[in-house]
């Protein structure tokens, strides 16, 4: 089996997924982290590999920038795949001044301005969730680990280039903690399958301090939250 998308054999891919949007860093998780892991995917450079953790099957694969992009990966690997779930790694901006760079987030929900879940089945309400139970689980593997994670609200923006005058930002005023552009769709996608989804984020950046990291550290720096997701989903 393979898609226009991912020329993975459905054997290929393992039951739970995690899904950066660099595959870059795709590559970097399964040659850290993985064991005896394999490239079963390379199409337009979306790398996906197949590996063990904890004796775990794993799949990590790239999901690209943006709902339409992560929408199609994880759209495809619920459906024709089987997967049952996926992991969202991704990096944020904060919009909080007591969230910091390197700080871990996990998306108790996503607020966004999007109409992608309107325009796949009529979906109007700005706010998608998460798997309770993979939440669950992603907490208590940060405490097993010893690692520190807020929990809080991600907004899921359409836009990297706002135009503030024109289009004010009304995350923070809707509760978000941060900024990033996937989970409202992967959220949408493993509702209407029933299958499950979690997003955990590194803050890369803060639209407060204007602190913020290279593109080498965001690569291959957010240990933390990789080796939470891990943990989450193959204890």
């Amino acid at each position: 089996m393979s898609t226009p998308h991912n020329s993975a054999k459905k054997e290929d891919i393992a039951k739970v997924v995690l899904m950066p949007g660099d595959p870059l860093r795709a590559k970097f998780i399964a040659e850290t982290y993985l064991k005896d892991a394999k490239l079963v995917n390379s199409v337009r450079n979306m790398f996906a590999y197949t590996g063990t953790y904890n004796g775990v099957p794993v799949t990590v694969m790239g999901g690209g920038m943006g709902m339409p992009s992560v929408g199609i990966y994880s759209y495809e690997l619920f459906t024709e795949y089987d997967v049952d779930a996926i992991v969202r790694i991704g990096s944020a901006g904060s919009y909080l001044k007591d969230c910091k760079v390197y700080d871990v987030v996990l998306a108790d929900s996503a607020w966004s301005e999007s109409s992608y879940a309107y325009t796949h089945n009529g979906y109007d309400q700005p706010v998608t969730y998460p798997s309770e139970e993979l939440n669950n689980k992603m907490v208590e593997a940060a405490k097993r680990l010893g690692k520190e994670m807020r929990i809080g609200r991600i907004h899921s923006s359409d836009v990297f280039y706002r135009d503030l005058e024109k289009s004010p930002n009304k995350a923070v005023e809707n509760g978000c903690v941060c900024v990033e552009m996937e989970s409202f769709a992967l959220f949408h996608n493993a509702k209407v399958t029933g299958k499950q989804a979690a997003c955990v984020c590194t803050i890369s950046d803060s639209l407060v301090d204007h602190t913020e990291t290279t593109p080498e550290e965001r690569q291959n720096s957010f240990t933390n939250m990789m080796e939470i997701a891990l943990e989450a989903v193959t204890k």
